[in-house]
């Protein structure tokens, strides 16, 4: 599981973000998004970079995904979303104030995901009798 702080200008910016990471980045939230405090988050990716931030933020979100670190960050350098994405790797120190921040974190409540959370599709092409595929790619974290 990997953990991605995302800093932006609006809350707008984070659920375009959040979209594009899913739709387009293949990434599968294992939590729903939490409002991070935006101070902390600039002092922590400033930490992390060990250089000033160009431009401070005005909201910032982090949830864990299903991938790992690595692929995280392959795919979060495909796609160009409008807000800054941070994949947190677990050898900084920021990993653990982060989680910790998280545990008491209220939820972003305006996030709604856009994958279908349901058992799979059905496929009713089949000697017309419905069919079950299961489709692994669909999000079901839990509530």
């Amino acid at each position: 599981m990997a953990l991605i702080l995302v800093r932006g200008e609006s809350n707008s910016k984070l659920l375009s973000a959040i979209a594009d990471m899913e739709r387009h980045g293949n990434l599968n939230l294992t939590t729903k998004p939490k409002v991070v405090d935006a101070k902390f988050a600039d002092s922590l990716v400033e930490g992390i970079l060990n250089s000033e931030l160009k431009t401070k933020s005005n909201v910032a979100i982090a949830f864990f995904v299903k991938e790992d670190t690595t692929l995280s960050i392959m795919q979060v350098k495909k796609i160009h979303p409008p807000a800054h994405v941070v994949v947190v790797s677990d050898e900084y120190d920021a990993y653990s104030k982060l989680e910790y921040v998280l545990n008491n974190a209220d939820e972003f409540n305006e996030y709604h995901s856009t994958k279908a959370i349901n058992d799979g599709m059905i496929d009713y092409k089949i000697n017309k009798k419905e069919r079950h595929i299961r489709n692994d790619k669909l999000n079901s974290y839990t509530k």
